[in-house]
């Protein structure tokens, strides 16, 4: 007795018409591929090479001998690569790749060495350059900024007690230091964009043609 289900005629609008069953419909491709010769693989690339000729170049052929190498890759990776399950899903750990790959561009030429690089390296001097843009905090034991948001320039500004001076109480100039400390920075800021106003204007009236 066959447990294949035949094909049914279903009548349409006078046209009859034959359905193929489930079995036949979604039949379930080979897990296991196997080819004359075997393929090549390049885990850490993904890549899979077919070494067998192709029969012929039609679009079912090219089809399946796509299928089987896609299948036969798939096979290779669960075979062979660590698998592991994380909190964020199933890690699988590809190789090193092993096929060198063709840059898209051409290897940079390398600059030229400036005057004072040939200079350096003639009398051995070392380029020492330092972040200058942070200091570091002895009450917090962190690097922060000079200046700016959470700036080290502030921090007198921040403190709910501070030292005062002495000949400034003296004077009567300001009253309290923390408000003298954030005065002082406004004037600062304040002089610093006059002087950059007064240079952009002297330099205005420095080029020839422009009024």
């Amino acid at each position: 007795m066959s447990n294949d289900k035949p094909t049914e005629d279903i009548q349409m609008d006078g046209v009859q018409t034959t359905t193929a069953s489930a079995d036949e419909k979604h039949q379930r491709l080979p897990v296991n591929v196997t080819k004359p010769t075997p393929y090549t693989f390049d885990l850490g690339n993904m890549l899979c090479n077919d070494p067998n000729p192709l029969s012929s170049t039609s679009e079912d052929v090219l089809c399946d001998t796509a299928r089987d190498a896609a299948q036969g890759l798939l096979n290779q990776l669960l075979s062979t690569c660590p698998i592991a399950s994380t909190s964020a899903g199933v890690l699988l750990t590809l190789p090193a790749p092993e096929t060198p790959l063709p840059r898209e561009k051409p290897l940079p030429s390398d600059k030229p060495m400036t005057k004072w690089e040939k200079f350096a390296a003639k009398k051995g001097i070392k380029n020492k350059k330092r972040d200058t843009k942070l200091v570091y905090d002895e009450a917090t034991g962190e690097w922060v900024p000079k200046w700016g948001y959470k700036g080290k320039n502030k921090a007198q500004e921040n403190q709910w007690l501070v030292e005062v001076d002495e000949k400034k109480e003296r004077a009567g100039e300001i009253g309290t230091e923390r408000t003298a400390s954030r005065h002082e920075r406004k004037e600062r800021v304040k002089r610093n964009e006059r002087r950059m106003r007064a240079n952009e204007r002297r330099s205005r009236t420095q080029v020839p043609g422009r009024s």
